[in-house]
């Protein structure tokens, strides 16, 4: 122990009148396999979603279940619609409630910070899609895209980290891919949840 560790240890022992500067170790316990199949701890994990949050859809547990499986299979959003009798907005509605995205779900047509900035403000969706020359139902799209990763933002991405433990290798835990995160997190930036369309 060097001169300048010596006189920190003098003053803490001092400060706090403790006869010891460390904190006895314990082992941790061995872990232990997650109880449940994948669909049980999907449900989990969804129900405390649902509680959080107020879902777009009306599918129930069991779509949504099969929603998050086919995502982690990488089914398209034409097999998953197919797989629960939906529409693909539907689908498309149901993986934003449950935070998983798609590479192209960031491809916009336009620059996600300005519509924030715009849907911030207050903008009439309407004018927005005519001034970037699109249809409605686009920046409408991408405004809840927009929504969605501030509420990811918001709970650190547990969510989407607790269905990557369930379905992902240790290997493949960085699911999420950087490009989603870059072309997000900027336009994002202290950005509110409740945008209204």
């Amino acid at each position: 122990m060097d001169e300048k560790t010596e006189e920190l240890r003098d003053i803490f022992m001092e400060v706090t009148d403790a006869s010891s500067v460390t904190e006895p170790q314990e082992d941790e316990r061995g872990a232990i396999a997650p109880e449940g199949s994948p669909d049980e701890r999907t449900a989990e994990v969804v129900a405390a979603m649902d509680e959080r949050y107020e879902f777009t859809t009306d599918l129930d547990r069991e779509g949504l279940v099969a929603i998050v499986r086919g995502f982690y299979e990488d089914d398209g959003d034409a097999e998953l619609a197919d797989a629960v009798d939906e529409s693909r907005h539907t689908v498309f509605q149901a993986r934003m409630d449950l935070h998983l995205f798609r590479d192209d779900d960031v491809e916009a047509p336009f620059d996600l910070d300005t519509l924030r900035e715009r849907l911030e403000d207050g903008t009439d969706v309407a004018a927005v899609a005519e001034e970037f020359d699109v249809a409605e139902s686009t920046v409408r799209r991408y405004g809840r895209v927009l929504e969605t990763w501030a509420e990811r933002r918001a709970v650190g991405d547990r969510f989407r980290e607790a269905f990557d433990e369930i379905y992902l290798d240790a290997d493949l835990e960085d699911h999420t891919t950087e490009a989603t995160r870059d072309g997000l997190d900027e336009a994002t930036e202290g950005m509110e949840n409740n945008l209204s369309f």
